[in-house]
């Protein structure tokens, strides 16, 4: 049993996987960030932009 145990410790195979999940999660969760970010300062400016167009007249 402790010699399996020993095996299962040294064993690096899971290893890599591990990393590429982490690292996946991390870019997902930066581009959610930045779409976010990106959604918001848009809106605002669309917002500012109907105003501005609304009352505008044309002559």
């Amino acid at each position: 049993m402790f010699n399996k145990l020993k095996t299962l410790c040294r064993d690096e195979d899971g290893a890599v996987t591990v990393d590429w999940v982490v690292l996946t999660a991390a870019v997902v969760a930066l581009a959610a960030t930045a779409f976010t970010s990106i959604q918001h300062a848009s809106g605002g400016m669309g917002v500012g932009l109907e105003e501005y167009l609304s009352n505008y007249e044309i002559e």
